[in-house]
C-alpha cells in the first residue's frame, strides 16, 4: 500500500530500523527508529574501534534497513575535514555489509544543538561534559533530520 506523502516509507508491516551514526574518531553516537519509523531514539554511545562488530551484532538481531551517517559539511555546503576520517568507514562498512543500504545526512550543528538541549533539559554540567551523551543526542538529531527530509 504505498503512499505519496511519505516516499520509500512503504509497506509497514515489514519495514526495518532505520539506524543512524554520529560518527566521530573515538566513539560514535548511536540511535534507531521504532519499527514504524515514526520516532528515534538514542543507544548507547560505541567506541569508534568497537562499532564495526557492533553494528553486525545489532543488524543480526534487529531488523536494520538503512544507516544514515552523518555528513560533516562546512558552512559552505563543502566536506569538512572530518570526512577523511568517515570516508575509510563508509568503505570497511560497504566491504562488510555489503547488502545494507547506507546513506549521508548533513549533521552541521548536531553537536551544538545537543549541548544546547542539554541545557534547556536541565543537565547538570557534569552531565554535559559526559561527551557520550552529546554524541547520543547528535547521532538523534541527524536521524530526526533525516527522517523529516524523507517525509517530505
Amino acid at each position: 500500500m504505498p503512499s505519496g506523502k511519505y516516499p520509500g516509507f512503504v509497506n509497514k508491516e515489514h519495514m526495518g530500523r532505520i539506524l543512524a551514526i554520529d560518527y566521530g574518531r573515538r566513539r560514535c553516537g548511536l540511535a534507531v527508529t521504532d519499527t514504524l519509523r515514526i520516532c528515534a531514539n538514542g543507544l548507547p554511545t560505541v567506541r569508534t574501534c568497537d562499532l564495526m562488530a557492533w553494528l553486525k551484532d545489532y543488524c543480526g538481531r534487529e531488523t536494520v534497513d538503512i544507516i544514515v551517517v552523518g555528513e560533516p559539511k562546512m558552512m559552505n555546503g563543502e566536506p569538512s575535514e572530518s570526512m577523511r576520517y568517515i570516508e575509510p568507514f563508509l568503505r570497511h562498512l560497504h566491504r562488510e555489509m555489503p547488502g545494507m543500504e547506507v546513506r549521508m545526512h548533513d549533521e552541521r550543528f548536531t553537536s551544538t544543538i545537543a549541548h544546547r538541549e542539554m541545557i534547556a533539559g536541565g543537565f547538570r554540567k557534569s552531565q554535559r561534559q559526559q561527551k557520550g551523551r552529546a554524541d547520543e543526542m547528535a547521532a538523534v538529531l541527524i536521524l530526526t533530520g533525516f527522517l523529516e527530509a524523507a517525509a517530505r
